[in-house]
């Protein structure tokens, strides 16, 4: 036993710092997701070609969908692009490299746990601003509408919640379902759930009560907050409503998420 205890500290002398492995995890990531032409898909070319229909479709009769304007407009298309790389991108990601033992194979490096994960969250993240400012440039041009750089930093304040959000609530997802068809189903439905409450809590065509549920859902409360601040004179309770929601959904989706995550499909 005592020849046991030279042999950590000759292990821990040869191991690299943090920064040099949360570097490369970041590396890593990176370079997967530059090559997943779906993720970038989801993320930017699908939130623009939302911009363009919902252009095109303005018209000269009234629409309860275009009747926002450009702010309801680009924070649906910002909405949009969160949420479909979150729940359709990050999830299944996730569960596949789970699937496949990549998890397995990290955690006997020197990486931390925490480091592992947060690596691919924060990549996440900053695909998420990158789109952000790209949509809401176009949604400028389109709609004729120019922004301050005060209400920028505002627009990608709201992306990091909303993003967190919704990668809270499909990281929620992976630490429920282990199996990856599963994630990928139930990612698909969430995905269509939230879009249509969304849509439909915002056009108020079934009425008050869907609009108050939809307000409080994940895409309704993001909306009303991009809403709110891109016109703050006319901030009111939902947009208030809208980030208390958000916050809400960050901290549920982060303690199911992380509580319950296996790093192994057995």
């Amino acid at each position: 036993m005592a020849n046991a205890t030279p042999a950590p500290s000759a292990t821990s002398g040869m191991r690299p710092g943090i920064g040099l492995i949360y570097g490369s995890l970041l590396r890593a990531d990176f370079t997967v997701l530059r090559r997943s032409g779906r993720t970038l898909l989801l993320n930017i070319a699908v939130p623009i070609l939302i911009l363009i229909i919902f252009d095109l479709h303005k018209g000269n009769k009234p629409n309860p969908l275009t009747a926002g304007g450009a702010g309801f407009t680009i924070g649906l298309a910002l909405t949009y692009g969160l949420m479909a790389s979150s729940l359709m991108g990050y999830s299944l990601a996730v569960a596949r490299d789970r699937d496949a033992g990549v998890f397995q194979r990290m955690r006997v490096t020197p990486a931390p746990t925490w480091a592992i994960m947060t690596s691919r969250l924060v990549v996440q993240i900053i695909v998420d601003l990158i789109m952000t400012v790209i949509v809401v440039i176009i949604g400028g041009i389109i709609y004729q509408t120019a922004y301050n750089p005060g209400q920028y930093l505002l627009l990608l304040g709201v992306s990091i919640l909303g993003g967190a959000m919704f990668l809270a609530i499909a990281q929620a997802v992976v630490g429920l379902i282990r199996s990856v068809n599963v994630v990928n189903a139930v990612g698909r439905i969430l995905y269509i759930v939230f879009l249509l409450l969304g849509l439909l809590g915002a056009s108020a065509i079934l009425g008050t009560t869907v609009k108050n549920i939809s307000d409080w859902s994940p895409v309704g409360a993001l909306i009303n907050l991009y809403g709110g601040i891109l016109n703050l004179s006319n901030w009111d309770g939902t947009c208030t409503n809208g980030l208390i929601a958000t916050i809400g959904y960050i901290l549920i989706g982060a303690f199911v998420g992380i509580r319950w995550f296996r790093w192994e499909t057995r």
